[in-house]
């Protein structure tokens, strides 16, 4: 399945627009990661953990995405656009959003 941001695709026509697919996903941090990434602020650096939590709902939000465009037929995804928020009391959660267009591509 080939996934892009861009909405046209040198070399490739585009054969059937199947419409929007999105995948979301919400993920909770936990409070042992919360305590080390303030350390690591602190500190100053990265945080890994936060990092693999992002990386962890992104993938799972495209990957959700994918699932929706193969299951009307398509064999791309369009204009992907990602979003992130922070949801929750306390901002605990975080949701990602991805989405775009499906089509069929020769």
């Amino acid at each position: 399945m080939l996934v892009t941001t861009t909405n046209i695709l040198e070399g490739k026509r585009i054969v059937q627009y199947y419409g929007l697919v999105s995948g979301e996903t919400i993920i909770g941090a936990n409070l042992i990661k919360d305590f080390f990434a303030s350390i690591t602020d602190i500190v100053g650096g990265r945080s890994g953990a936060y990092e693999r939590v992002l990386k962890e709902a992104k993938e799972s939000a495209i990957e959700e995405m994918i699932q929706q465009a193969k299951a009307k037929g398509a064999n791309a995804v369009i204009g992907v656009d990602l979003d992130y928020e922070t949801l929750g009391s306390g901002n605990g959660m975080l949701m990602v959003t991805a989405c775009g267009t499906a089509v069929r591509i020769e």
